[in-house]
């Protein structure tokens, strides 16, 4: 984790030198600090190493070894997000990546702002939360700021300020994307969300959303539930999002 205001390190995978010297002098640019791997061996041996980084943006067709596995890797190791960028458009392929832990999918050719612009917004849901005022620290964790970051529905505990979640009081491993839509989910307990608003909630800006990402994002969230008896804590609203459930069996 980053010290608050030091440059957010990324590690950008990418085997062709154009593509990453453009993508690493745009972020160095905005004040990021750029690590190019130009092989999927070369970002085994930077994450099994233990080097840090804040944020990936990962290519898939990679020599060495391919990027699925390398964000597969990524994902085992660290909790920070990973950008996909491929030139691979398929549903199917961004589907699986999703699965596989990527918190984004860019499709070649994109346009650099945009780029810029994802990795802005998914870095603000990673940033440190501001220091609190000398007397809620003395307070200690009871007071009303950490009071304030704990939620419960039923058997489901969430902590945003720790991003932890507990379900029937069991950890769950929730990816930083699914960590944020139950949060929003909780928040909320008698919305129905649309797609667009659980896009919104999650990256607190307007875009149009695949469909299928959201549901690739709820699926995953529901297998992790499994043997929690809590998978049916998130209901679909058919034709037009998700809820949390009026009466969940738990």
């Amino acid at each position: 984790m980053r010290q608050k205001g030091s440059k957010a390190s990324v590690l950008v995978v990418e085997d062709d030198a154009a593509i990453s010297d453009v993508v690493c002098s745009t972020l160095a640019g905005e004040g990021y600090s750029c690590t190019p791997a130009y092989s999927g061996t070369e970002a085994r041996l930077l994450v099994e190493g233990g080097t840090a980084f804040d944020l990936f943006i990962c290519d898939l067709m990679l020599p060495g070894m391919p990027g699925e596995d390398v964000v597969a890797l990524i994902r085992q190791r660290s909790a920070a997000p990973i950008i996909v960028a491929s030139a691979r458009s398929a549903v199917v392929d961004r589907v699986a990546l999703l699965r596989l832990g990527a918190d984004d999918y860019l499709v070649k050719p994109f346009d650099l702002d945009e780029l810029v612009a994802r990795v802005e917004a998914l870095l603000r849901r990673t940033a440190p939360a501001a220091a609190c005022p000398p007397d809620q620290a003395a307070a200690g964790s009871s007071g009303p700021a950490r009071a304030g970051s704990v939620r419960s529905f039923c058997s489901w505990r969430l902590d945003e300020d720790e991003r932890s979640f507990l379900a029937a009081g069991t950890p769950v491993r929730l990816t930083r994307t699914e960590f944020d839509i139950v949060a929003a989910l909780m928040r909320h307990p008698r919305k129905v969300f649309t797609k667009r608003e659980l896009y919104q909630a999650v990256w607190h800006e307007d875009a149009a959303v695949e469909e299928k990402a959201i549901n690739t994002h709820i699926s995953n969230i529901r297998a992790k539930l499994k043997g929690t008896g809590t998978e049916g804590y998130i209901e679909t609203v058919w034709g037009i999002g998700f809820k949390l459930a009026d009466a969940p069996e738990a």
